[in-house]
Formats: structure tokens, C-alpha cells, sequence
């Protein structure tokens, strides 16, 4: 790391401290030659392989914008999404690789779209699981229904557990 302040191709960590989000680390450090003090932030990187073979870095703006797609006309907010594509990037970042498909990211973001708005994960579910027919429609609403009535069940045995 050179210093902002002389150019010197050394310096000397201060302190490390991990950001809110836990994805990055701040560091204070100091230059041993003029003295000057700066901040640095280290992220690991993690990087996209899109269809074509080009490789980019993690956006978690083109997650929000491919997601809002999904959601026009839904009751999703803005903070919603941010928090969906803040699940998606801890969810890849957990399976270790530094380097991950497109379709990937579009996979991981079924589970989080599904619990936030159903109809929009049933529009990004189409494209990202290459629905091509009606059957494929009604087996996902199909699948939709049996969780739903899984979960009353399952919420309904518990109040008879505390009764």
C-alpha cells in the first residue's frame, strides 16, 4: 500500500476494524517515512461469469434492478430489495468461491424474492427455471400452495403446543 501523502511504498496498520455489514475491513495505518495517517477498506472480491464468457465484478445494484423488474406493481420498496440483494451476497459469498455463474445469482435469488412477494417470484422464477409451458406455471403455484399449507399447519401444532 503506497502513502496517499509521499508515495512510499510502505505502511504500518494502526488498526483493524470490521465494517457494520461484515463484508469489509477498515484499516488505519501509517507511513513510516513522513508520518501521514490514512484509511484503507479491503473487501474480498467476488466476481460474475456472465453467459458470454465475460467476467465482472458483484453488483449488488444489478441484483436490485433485475429483482425490481420482477417486482412492478408489487408492494416492494426500495429498502426491500437492498436487504434481498444484501441475502443474495451473503449467500454466495458463504459457498467460499470467489468466482460465480450469472445463473447462479439468478437461482439464489428465488428463496428471498419467494418470501418477499410471491407473484414476483413466480415472473423471475419463469425466466431463471426456463418455464415453458402453463404445467410449469401451475407446478410452482402448486408447490406454492403446499408450503402455505405446511406453514399453517406447522403454525397451528404450535399454538396447540403452548395451549
Amino acid at each position: 500500500m503506497h502513502c496517499p501523502f509521499c508515495r512510499n511504498p510502505d505502511s504500518r496498520v494502526i488498526d483493524s476494524r470490521t465494517s457494520d455489514d461484515g463484508l469489509s475491513i477498515r484499516r488505519r495505518r501509517q507511513c513510516p517515512k513522513c508520518g501521514g495517517r490514512f484509511s484503507t477498506v479491503e473487501t474480498a472480491s467476488l466476481n460474475v461469469i456472465k453467459r458470454s464468457g465475460v467476467v465482472e465484478p458483484f453488483s449488488r445494484e444489478k441484483v436490485m434492478s433485475g429483482v425490481r423488474k420482477a417486482c412492478q406493481g408489487r408492494p416492494v420498496t426500495d429498502a426491500d430489495l437492498a436487504v434481498l440483494a444484501q441475502q443474495v451476497e451473503e449467500a454466495i459469498r458463504q459457498t467460499g468461491s470467489s468466482q460465480i455463474d450469472a445463473n447462479e445469482i439468478g437461482l439464489s435469488i428465488l428463496g428471498p424474492l419467494r418470501e418477499l412477494d410471491e407473484v414476483a417470484y413466480l415472473r423471475f422464477a419463469s425466466v431463471y427455471q426456463a418455464f415453458e409451458s402453463l404445467e410449469d406455471f401451475d407446478a410452482a403455484i402448486a408447490q406454492l400452495r403446499a408450503d402455505h399449507a405446511h406453514r399453517q399447519v406447522s403454525a397451528s401444532s404450535t399454538t396447540d403446543d403452548v395451549q
